[in-house]
């Protein structure tokens, strides 16, 4: 899809996802024929250009000579060792931007690495066309990237651990930017805790930070996300900036509607001329032109629309006030709302930042304010056990950042 990896964007892209219903088969049925034609052929399709490519007026793929070699040099890169999160700072560093001119992120590294076009495959639903664009990757090289990255795969603890950790890929260490992943330990009582540790206090023991309790932190996440959602301000300020990120990132789909009222308005004139008596084999000849140009046009504004629909503010609006009535008790709604609308955590030892797909907001909570709410009646609470039950370090504050 033709949308960035910016926060707004991820916001967009869950859209999608989720408002899948309500766009049209039909619309859908109308380009399927024409967009297997252009796998076929080896044509771009729509959709995002991968870094390196570019695309001429006949719409076939071409190497993009600047920016070609900086994606053969990330998967040597990566080949050779370095992280994904390496490969960001170095793209960043070196003025690399993808072809939304936008700076790189760890989803967008990932998504380079995994690219089969950059092998000479083109695709389209379950079409796959070896050798049909232009390779830039070499393919042994491509597959020995696969494996390192099935190797290294970002979240172990997930799959293995006998509950889901939530916050798993958005947790990362405050002290040393490692990923923090889940893991679990039983006390002195025999009962098992479940906890966050940061991967490299785990495996290479360099840094200290210390483990935090899985369900408070959780709680803590999903307690802020049930708050920002509350607020109407909030709603109306996503709401114009998921507009305005429409109207930045699709400048195509304007285009081909004003070329299609134009080429309207012509044939429509010349029916008129043609009622009029006017009938002439240039007449003839020009409004066939006409209506030949009328029925591509209109399989390229259906490929611009399948390709991201556009939503209206009324859709944004009700898809995000839904969010209010999910139950933050409920397992699977508590998943939702983080994979919605938390972008990352930064756990520190004394405070946790919580990063949004949402800009201009900030808010600080203190700890002590939590215990309290949390012990009403003077009972115990859980914020205390930030680390597990052999050690104890209780935070001072919390700041949630909303980008």
């Amino acid at each position: 899809e033709p949308i960035s990896d910016s926060p707004a964007g991820i916001m967009v892209k869950s859209m999608l996802t989720g408002m899948a219903e309500y766009y049209s088969a039909e619309l859908s049925e109308k380009v399927v024929r024409g967009m297997t034609e252009n796998v076929l052929k080896g044509k771009y399709n729509g959709g995002t250009i991968p870094i390196g490519f570019k695309v001429d007026e006949e719409k076939f793929f071409q190497i993009d000579p600047l920016k070609a070699p900086f994606v053969v040099e990330a998967f040597q890169r990566y080949n050779d060792g370095a992280t994904m999160k390496e490969l960001m700072n170095w793209l960043n560093d070196s003025g690399v931007t993808t072809n939304r001119n936008q700076k790189f992120t760890y989803n967008s590294v990932q998504k380079l690495l995994t690219n089969k076009r950059y092998i000479g495959e083109n695709h389209f639903k379950d079409i796959v066309m070896p050798d049909s664009i232009p390779a830039i990757v070499d393919k042994d090289l491509f597959e020995e990237v696969q494996q390192k990255i099935k190797k290294n795969s970002r979240a172990p603890a997930r799959h293995k651990a006998e509950d889901d950790y939530l916050l798993t890929t958005k947790l990362f260490c405050g002290m040393c930017g490692a990923m923090m992943f889940g893991e679990c330990g039983t006390g002195r009582n025999k009962v098992v805790h479940h906890y966050y540790k940061c991967a490299t206090a785990k495996r290479f023991k360099t840094c200290k930070k210390k483990t935090v309790r899985k369900e408070w932190l959780e709680d803590l996440v999903v307690a802020e996300t049930m708050k920002l959602i509350q607020d109407d301000a909030v709603i109306d300020a996503i709401v114009a900036e998921v507009m305005e990120l429409q109207d930045q990132e699709n400048t195509t789909l304007p285009l081909l509607e004003k070329q299609m009222r134009e080429v309207e308005n012509g044939i429509e004139n010349m029916l008129n001329a043609i009622q009029a008596g006017v009938l002439t084999n240039s007449t003839k000849s020009r409004l066939e032109k006409l209506e030949a140009q009328q029925k591509e046009l209109e399989i390229r504004i259906a490929e611009e629309k399948i390709a991201r629909p556009r939503l209206s503010e009324n859709q944004v609006r009700f898809w995000l006030t839904r969010f209010r009535k999910l139950d933050p008790n409920v397992k699977s709604h508590r998943e939702t709302l983080i994979n919605t609308f938390v972008n990352s955590v930064y756990l520190y030892d004394e405070k946790v930042l919580i990063i949004f797909n949402y800009k201009d907001g900030t808010k600080t909570i203190t700890f002590d304010e939590i215990t309290a709410k949390d012990a009403p009646e003077g009972n115990g609470s859980d914020l205390g056990c930030f680390a597990p039950p052999k050690s104890l370090n209780v935070c001072k504050y919390a700041e949630v950042f909303v980008l």
